[in-house]
């Protein structure tokens, strides 16, 4: 009997905590072709997407994949996110959350003729208070201080 991965689970349940405890679930994903999102915002690959219960409409969490419609530019999009693909799922407003290493996603499963999935791998995210300030490194390599407001980013911790 193969395992059933608990990565839907917990993309679930961060999910439900986020909008139980009146946060914005941000979800962010790697984009291959077995990925339906618009292109015009993958940024390096990856799209972080607002799915609270306001930005989304008809959103669905199965095992296999999350899908929804959400709005771009006033343009109604159907989005399709194989759940293999997810790197985080994050409160917006205080960036808990947690990450997932994707090191296969869903398109370079599909070829494969194997029975096994490879199981994700797991990552806890630390809040602030969890990291000690001298392991706090810049949230990029050219020594800029982060702009305030704006857009916001996630930032791997590995």
């Amino acid at each position: 009997m193969s395992e059933i991965s608990t990565k839907p689970y917990l993309l679930r349940a961060i999910y439900e905590w986020c909008t139980d405890s009146g946060y914005t679930p941000y979800l962010a994903v790697k984009v291959d072709s077995a990925t339906t999102v618009p292109m015009e915002y993958v940024r390096k690959g990856e799209i972080i997407l607002n799915i609270s219960y306001g930005a989304t409409s008809g959103l669905k969490m199965d095992n296999d994949a999350i899908h929804f419609r959400a709005r771009f530019n006033g343009v109604s999009r159907e989005l399709y996110i194989p759940v293999q693909n997810v790197l985080a799922i994050y409160a917006n407003e205080n960036g808990q959350g947690m990450a997932f290493e994707v090191n296969v996603t869903a398109a370079e499963m599909a070829p494969a003729s194997s029975d096994e999935a490879a199981a994700p791998s797991l990552s806890a995210v630390p809040g602030k208070q969890d990291v000690p300030a001298e392991t706090v490194s810049a949230p990029d390599d050219n020594d800029e201080p982060p702009k305030k407001g704006g857009r916001p980013t996630l930032t791997r911790i590995k």
